[in-house]
């Protein structure tokens, strides 16, 4: 019968609760109008006080500066005195809207009369000064009429505060019992609540007890969610690995068959072998980095790089594409942006390759324009704007919000004629917003597309390490010798071809166990250790050879995994490094320099034609060139010859260009002069004019005075490189 009871019981305390509630709620509402009301009050007086305070100023004010004008002849005093007026003309408007109180309405009407008195007075003594002199104005002082009004004027100023101080003390008396009544009901709120509270206690208890249950079965829902998300996980590098290392073996040896005498049929096959496997790794590379994205595997590094040495790598990859389709490409950069920004270049490059890819397939005539500009530093910061401008086949304006959702194209049409899986901008915009940049994109159809990306760059303090391989003869690796733990037959033939190109000793294993037996026998210099291989894994491999053996040797890992936190986790273990797959040869070559030290030949080399050539000139700077070279002397003489014999064509174009008004044709032959004039040295004094007329609009004089100073070097620059041409 309790039982029963009990629910009617909870029932009926709840409704009087409510009823209770009600009332007090009420109660409180009507004191709280009655406090808002009180300091609205309040608020009004303060405001009437500090008006007549103001006013009391300002007429005390005008008496100074009239007196001023006259004694100084100043219109300054004048101009500040048409402000007084202005300003009690506003308190006097404001205070005759009171009207709460009929005396202070008659000393408000009593007040501006005597204040519209006073300004006449004052305007009056102002027009006697102008118009019959100072003496007249003095005269007019000396009768004290005015401080007699200024007198009146502030005692009715005091009479109104008198008359205002009343509502002020009823305004202050209401507002204390209002509050002593709102924390009378407050109380009986708090023990209203108490009551509600006791009363409501076995259902909270009722409550615990099945929420418990849930929590129970959200601690199983969410175990089963990270199990998904590491089976996830274990796909992708697994799917990374399986996939990328055949790729691998595809794109090397593709390479290596290059280099061979072919065909002109076996070419074209190999040609586009070698296409087919870069589009299809670009492929698995997007499908990679999105997996990634989603997965919240993907890193963001951050490291010191030069912005204009990987512009140009960038513009350098596109050239030839570029130049295949007609397309003229240009890349320029604010000369007040740093040299050195710390940030994740990598994820840069990949930005613009994807998007310098898409300008240049969807673009059949016109120009590429690359600019990077400086948007704004703050603190050690620097906002980098990046503007790629092409004049392609544009986007449709209904087409243009949906151009950074996933597997989104422009049509179908543009799917089948140009291919791609629409993927592309979709990582771009993610990995600008990883960056906390932001990305915006305008076009016209027909008339081309522009991306503006910002991305904020941290501006380095230190210089670069110098780690990148120059595109010249690989030097030898003389007494060094390799360990290299390899299961793949394909990556261990690769491995050994690149090795055998750069004279380097090595030994080749084909898990992790042979090469803990090897390394008890013999030393290397640097091992090379896959993450992936039968008996014994790199991680274990390497956790022995540091352990259990104490060796200290560097090792670099080799894995296609390329998962955030891949590297360190190698680091983790005892590894020095780590390399993705596919290997890159520089990019294995640099890692090998870096941990192994020898002497390069080519250095020897360099050493020796730079202490036997002492000859010096007044422009050329042959530094680059015996850089390049290596020593290589019949190097040095065919780019000498080409330099002497594109000059003098190049000039003349450009002066015909001119004189035609062609202005692709001038813009090109500048921005194609700027690679002839490097290999002598000359950037650093001629690119500055090659830049006005590439990028400048120029009136004659202007095109004439830069032509006429690029003419007077080359002319020097030739004479000294024919002189140093004929020591060949």
């Amino acid at each position: 019968m309790a039982g029963k009871k009990l629910p009617l019981i909870i029932l009926a305390a709840f409704i009087l609760g409510t009823v209770i509630l009600i009332y007090v709620h009420n109660i409180l509402s009507r004191n709280n109008d009655a406090l808002i009301k009180g300091n609205e009050i309040l608020l009004s007086e303060v405001k009437v006080n500090s008006q007549l305070r103001d006013l009391e100023k300002d007429i005390i004010s005008i008496e100074s500066n009239v007196r001023g004008t006259v004694v100084t002849n100043d219109t300054i005093n004048f101009r500040v005195l048409e402000k007084d007026i202005n300003e009690i003309e506003s308190n006097l408007n404001q205070l005759q809207k009171i009207s709460d109180d009929d005396r202070s309405a008659f000393y408000i009407d009593e007040l501006d009369t005597l204040v519209q008195h006073k300004v006449r007075y004052s305007q009056q003594i102002l027009d006697t000064f102008f118009l019959r002199g100072e003496y007249a104005a003095a005269y007019m002082f000396n009768s004290r009429y005015g401080e007699r009004l200024t007198d009146s004027i502030i005692n009715s100023i005091q009479k109104i505060d008198s008359t205002r101080k009343r509502h002020f003390d009823d305004a202050n008396l209401s507002i204390r019992k209002s509050s002593g009544k709102a924390q009378r009901f407050i109380t009986i709120l708090i023990a209203s609540i108490l009551a509600g509270g006791a009363v409501l206690f076995w259902f909270i208890i009722n409550t615990i007890r099945r929420q418990e249950q849930l929590i129970s079965q959200l601690n199983i829902s969410e175990k089963k969610e990270r199990d998904s998300a590491h089976v996830k996980e274990k796909f992708l590098a697994n799917m990374s690995h399986e996939i990328r290392t055949p790729m691998n073996a595809i794109l090397g040896f593709t390479h290596l068959l290059e280099r061979k005498e072919l065909d002109e049929e076996s070419k074209e096959y190999v040609e586009t072998i070698q296409k087919s496997g870069e589009g299809l790794l670009t492929i698995i590379n997007d499908i990679l980095d999105l997996s990634k994205i989603e997965a919240g595997m993907m890193r963001i590094e951050a490291a010191p790089f030069n912005i204009r040495g990987l512009l140009h790598s960038v513009e350098t990859m596109f050239t030839d594409k570029a130049k295949e389709k007609g397309i003229e490409l240009f890349s320029r950069i604010d000369d007040t942006m740093a040299d050195t920004l710390t940030g994740d270049a990598t994820r840069l490059t990949q930005i613009l390759v994807n998007i310098i890819g898409n300008a240049i397939k969807f673009t059949s005539e016109g120009n590429i324009v690359i600019q990077i500009t400086n948007e704004g530093i703050k603190d050690t910061v620097v906002n980098t704007g990046i503007t790629i401008t092409d004049t392609g086949i544009g986007i449709e304006p209904e087409k243009l919000e949906k151009i950074f959702d996933r597997f989104q194209q422009v049509d179908d049409d543009v799917t089948r004629k140009y291919g791609g899986t629409g993927l592309g901008l979709s990582i771009v915009s993610d990995l600008i917003r990883l960056q906390n940049g932001r990305i915006k994109v305008e076009s016209k159809t027909g008339k081309g597309t522009c991306f503006h990306i910002m991305i904020p760059y941290k501006i380095a303090t230190d210089e670069i390490a110098s780690n990148t391989l120059d595109d010249c003869n690989l030097p030898d690796f003389k007494d060094v010798k390799i360990l290299v733990a390899e299961d793949n037959e394909i990556n261990q033939g690769l491995i050994k071809h690149l090795f055998k190109s750069w004279n380097l000793s090595y030994d080749m294993v084909n898990n992790g166990k042979e090469a803990i037996e090897i390394l008890q026998t013999k030393s290397y210099h640097l091992v090379l250790m896959d993450i992936q291989m039968p008996e014994m894994d790199g991680y274990t491999a390497t956790r022995e050879i540091r352990q259990r053996l104490k060796i200290d040797v560097p090792i670099i890992a080799m894995t296609a995994h390329a998962l955030t936190g891949e590297r360190e986790k190698c680091l983790g273990y005892g590894m020095n490094e780590y390399i993705s797959k596919p290997i890159r040869e520089k990019q294995l070559h640099n890692l090998i320099r870096q941990f192994v030290h020898y002497k390069e030949q080519a250095q020897v080399q360099k050493e020796h034609v730079e202490e036997s050539t002492t000859t010096t000139f007044q422009y050329i700077n042959l530094d680059y060139m015996r850089e390049i070279s290596a020593g290589d002397k019949e190097y040095e003489k065919t780019v000498t010859g080409q330099f002497i014999e594109a000059i003098p064509q190049e000039l003349g174009v450009l002066e015909m260009s001119w004189q035609n008004k062609d202005t692709n044709a001038l813009r090109r032959t500048a921005h194609n002069m700027k690679t002839t004039i490097s290999v002598m040295g000359l950037n650093e004094i001629l690119k500055p004019h090659l830049d006005v007329i590439e990028y400048e609009t120029l009136t004659d004089k202007d095109f004439k005075q830069n032509l006429s100073f690029i003419n007077s070097i080359c002319k020097v620059a030739l004479t000294e490189a024919q002189s140093f041409y004929s020591t060949f």
